[in-house]
């Protein structure tokens, strides 16, 4: 694996960080919860509860190891600076400056540990007049302007049904952040302080939204390329009320699905903006139920596929073969403090 040996130290709660670590442990790192006594991690509690424990807490937890400590106590600081001094990376979600008045801020760890890699991951960032305002996924969406292009033109915004503030920047972007971090520690250099930043993060998922509104175009909630403007890229429903994506922005793909629709002459209609041309596709898709669709389609090689409930994609063939919800049962994760005596023995006590 590639991170083995590389020990985090992981002081955040709930979705964000979770993940971060999360996806370090699974190339590998020796992943060290740090929790509270008595509670934990709020997510430990958040339903359902299967066996005692969060089916949520689970899912992100695996293969961590815990260890509870009063980081607010002089004892506990001392062991988590303990625990700093043979680990690479720690990673906290804490409001800026929480840190470092426990004693814990970047400067008393980087003297501590030169070449530990500390992640912040906040809402907002270290900075600004946000920076230590609260909020959650939804929010860190909406100020980023991703929640008010999601959704039908002409209806109110939407939420995603994916927390892509909390996994995509505050998860996956400070993981790849960290992994920087670490290439720069092992070329010889020393440690650094990440500000990470959920909000940060989903504006730079914008950047071919501001890219075309920079170049002079309007970009409305439902009206991007992407986001139904045009026939060969939308959701269309379903005889039985089920749907099925077309994805066929390819003229090549657009010509294969209008031929075995039946309908050749909307090849040339493939960019227009007209609802003329997504109407007579929405009436095609209207004629059969979405398996029926799926034994029409499946064959071609046009970028179409059928819109998926949750309980069906356990045994789609491809997450079959790719061992996805397999692979994300491997491994537990660990009960609050499990850990704790164990990880007290590697250093000393």
């Amino acid at each position: 694996m590639p991170l083995t040996g590389i020990r985090v130290l992981d002081l955040t709660r709930l979705l964000p960080g979770a993940y971060c670590t999360l996806l370090l442990a699974d190339m590998g790192a020796d992943v060290i919860k740090v929790e509270e006594p008595g509670a934990g991690d709020y997510m430990r509690w958040t339903p359902p509860i299967v066996a005692g424990q969060s089916a949520l807490f689970s899912a992100i937890n695996r293969n961590k190891r815990s260890i509870t400590l009063n980081l607010k106590s002089d004892a506990g600081r001392d062991l988590l600076l303990r625990l700093v001094d043979g680990a690479d990376v720690l990673v906290e979600g804490n409001r800026p400056g929480v840190m470092a008045r426990l004693g814990l801020g970047w400067d008393a760890l980087h003297e501590r540990n030169p070449r530990l890699v500390m992640c912040s991951i906040t809402g907002y960032g270290q900075d600004g007049p946000f920076a230590s305002r609260a909020g959650h996924d939804l929010n860190y969406m909406a100020i980023a302007g991703a929640l008010g292009l999601n959704g039908e033109r002409g209806g109110p915004p939407a939420p995603l049904s994916v927390q892509v503030a909390d996994i995509g920047g505050g998860g996956l972007q400070p993981a790849a952040a960290i992994l920087g971090a670490l290439v720069g520690v092992q070329r010889g250099g020393e440690g650094r302080w990440i500000d990470a930043s959920m909000t940060d993060g989903a504006v730079g998922w914008l950047a071919l939204a501001f890219a075309a509104r920079a170049a002079g175009e309007r970009v409305a909630r439902g009206d991007q390329r992407l986001a139904g403007r045009y026939a060969c890229y939308r959701v269309y429903e379903c005889k039985d009320g089920r749907h099925y994506s077309v994805a066929a922005l390819e003229p090549k793909f657009w010509r294969a699905l209008c031929e075995r629709l039946g309908r050749p002459d909307l090849v040339e209609q493939q960019y227009s903006e007209d609802a003329s041309a997504q109407a007579a596709v929405e009436e095609v898709f209207s004629s059969r139920t979405r398996d029926e669709w799926e034994e029409v389609l499946g064959p071609l090689d046009a970028c179409c596929e059928p819109v998926l409930d949750l309980d069906e994609v356990a045994s789609h063939p491809q997450v079959v073969a790719r061992r996805l919800l397999e692979r994300a049962r491997e491994g537990r994760a660990p009960d609050l403090g499990e850990h704790t005596g164990e990880l007290l023995s590697e250093v000393g006590l």
